[in-house]
């Protein structure tokens, strides 16, 4: 069943309403899809909720379902902040703040390598902040290389917010890994939000191409297997993707497919002005 669905989705539900905010910035982050995946479950009892993608983690800061929560993802210095924050928000805080939104010190923390934990999240969210489009990019050495973004104003997280990430981080277990390893906690009725890297700024042009730099077609097939397995287990899944044909015909499950709009930001300033096309991919009851 596919099903079209605007932008606010008509939810009056507001961000407050719903839970925190996250406090990295995440290209490609699903902060703007939160209220409608609360909707979604706010009729039913989530057990336990998973998010092999953690990104920015915006719907398991936005939304708390009760239960234990399991966030992984193959970027190790992200998973690394998160345990930073979880264990010691006032430690990263002291860090954070002796930070200047400076050329100067951008790229003085870009070079430097941290030891202790603290210093480590708290370097990964100043860069976050402070980066170019808050890009998050390595070389061959796994250098992070992204450039100094120029912003008047950086709006890194502070005190009260990392305390209140903590807080919630409190319920979750983190791990660093492909996304196949979160079907070792998945159990009946779980949920869990798949959130694979993509773009939507090549939705009928090269997409295959394209997006093979950020996520191997071989890898949504085996996302799509992975879905086959939760669905044997009586999990419920949702999964956000490109609108293009491949991927329509790749996750065809006899689920729900929902087509979601949003304004456009991939490729800076001068793209914002349109509108990009998206699925949702859900076993989850829609009325």
């Amino acid at each position: 069943m596919s099903l079209t669905t605007p932008e606010s989705s008509g939810i009056s539900r507001t961000w407050s309403q719903v839970g925190l905010p996250p406090f990295l910035r995440w290209a490609g982050g699903k902060r703007w899809l939160v209220s409608y995946v609360a909707q979604l479950t706010a009729p039913m009892k989530v057990r336990n909720y998973h998010e092999p993608f953690a990104g920015g983690a915006a719907v398991f800061f936005g939304i708390d379902f009760g239960g234990r929560s399991y966030l992984s993802d193959l970027n190790a210095d992200l998973i690394k902040t998160y345990a930073a924050v979880q264990d010691s928000p006032d430690d990263v805080w002291e860090r954070l703040r002796r930070y200047r939104n400076v050329e100067e010190d951008y790229y003085a923390a870009r070079a430097a390598r941290p030891r202790t934990p603290a210093n480590h999240a708290a370097r990964f969210i100043f860069l976050n902040h402070t980066s170019f489009n808050g890009l998050y990019r390595v070389n061959l050495r796994g250098e992070y290389n992204v450039p100094f973004g120029y912003k008047a104003s950086d709006n890194r997280p502070d005190l009260e917010r990392l305390r209140s990430a903590s807080s919630r981080l409190k319920s979750a277990t983190l791990a660093v890994g492909d996304f196949m390893s979160a079907l070792h906690n998945v159990g009946e009725g779980d949920l869990v939000f798949l959130d694979p890297p993509y773009t939507v700024a090549h939705n009928n042009n090269g997409f295959v191409k394209y997006n093979d730099r950020l996520f191997l077609f071989t890898d949504q097939q085996r996302l799509s297997g992975l879905i086959d397995q939760l669905r044997n287990r009586g999990a419920y899944y949702a999964m956000t993707n490109a609108a293009h044909a491949s991927i329509a015909q790749l996750f065809e499950k006899g689920d729900t497919r929902v087509v979601t709009s949003r304004k456009n930001n991939v490729g800076g300033r001068s793209a914002a002005r349109g509108r990009a096309t998206e699925y949702l991919f859900t076993n989850l009851p829609i009325a």
